[in-house]
C-alpha cells in the first residue's frame, strides 16, 4: 500500500475509497452572528437535525481528483452502486487499484461477484484499526474542517449541495496528498513504540511485522 502511494503504477490508478457516515444536516435555532471587530462568532448551543446521509468518495492519488456520491445508506447495494460511478469515470484501459478498509459492505458477495466479473480490479485492505493509512481520510478531514464543521443546513438537499460544490471545488484545483513515510519507517516506529511499551505490557517486537508477548521469559506469538 505505501508503495503504491510512494510510486503509483503509470498504467494504472490507485483510488482510495471510504464512506464518510451519519452527515447531519443541523441548524442552530437561532442565526448565526458573524464575526465583528472584537467579537466572535455567535451560534446558539441547541440546534435541529434535518436528517442525515452517508458520502461515498474515491480519492484518485496521483491527480488528487474526488468522485462523491451522497447516499441514503452504507450498505453493500449502495457500495456496489457507486463502484458502477467510478467505474463508468475510469478509462477502460487502465487497471484499478483500490485502497479501503475491511468493513462487512466490502466484502459481501454482491461485491464479490462484481469483482469477478472485473478483474482489472485489485483490492488493498487497510489492517484492522489503521485507517489512518487510506489517503481518502485526509481529503474527509478537509471537508470537514472546511465544509461542514461551521455550515448551516436547514435541509438535505442543501447539505447535499453544499458536499458536491466542495467536490467540484477541489477538481477544479486539486492539490494530491504527498506520502513521505516508507514502510521500513513505518516499522521502525512500530518498533521504537514497542520498546517502550515493553516494560508495561510486556509486548517486543521480534522482527518487522510481528509482534510477540513476553509471558514468563518465553515468546507466544500474537
Amino acid at each position: 500500500m505505501v508503495a503504491l502511494y510512494m510510486a503509483p503504477p503509470a498504467w494504472a490508478l490507485v483510488l482510495c475509497v471510504d464512506e464518510k457516515p451519519q452527515i447531519q444536516a443541523v441548524a442552530g435555532t437561532t442565526p448565526v452572528l458573524p464575526m465583528r471587530p472584537g467579537q466572535v462568532e455567535r451560534r446558539s448551543h441547541d440546534y435541529k437535525r434535518h436528517g442525515t446521509l452517508d458520502l461515498f468518495a474515491a480519492l484518485d492519488v496521483r491527480a488528487g481528483t474526488v468522485i462523491g456520491a451522497c447516499k441514503g445508506g452504507r450498505r453493500a447495494l449502495e457500495f456496489r452502486a457507486f463502484l458502477d460511478q467510478v467505474e463508468a469515470a475510469v478509462p477502460a484501459d487502465l487497471d484499478v487499484h483500490l485502497v479501503l478498509d475491511n468493513a462487512s459492505t466490502h466484502k459481501t458477495r454482491l461485491v464479490h461477484d462484481w469483482l469477478i466479473k472485473r478483474p482489472r480490479w485489485q483490492l488493498h485492505f487497510t489492517p484492522t484499526s489503521a485507517s489512518w493509512l487510506n489517503l481518502v481520510e485526509s481529503w474527509f478531514a478537509l471537508l470537514t474542517r472546511r465544509c461542514l464543521q461551521r455550515g448551516v443546513f436547514t435541509s438535505m438537499d442543501g447539505l447535499e449541495a453544499a458536499i458536491h460544490a466542495y467536490i467540484d471545488q477541489t477538481n477544479a484545483a486539486p492539490k494530491p496528498f504527498i506520502w513521505t513515510k516508507t514502510a521500513d519507517a513505518i516499522l521502525a516506529n512500530i518498533g521504537r513504540f514497542c520498546q517502550d511499551t515493553s516494560n508495561s505490557y510486556g509486548l517486543r517486537l521480534i522482527r518487522p511485522g510481528c509482534l510477540a508477548w513476553a509471558t514468563s521469559g518465553s515468546l507466544s506469538r500474537v
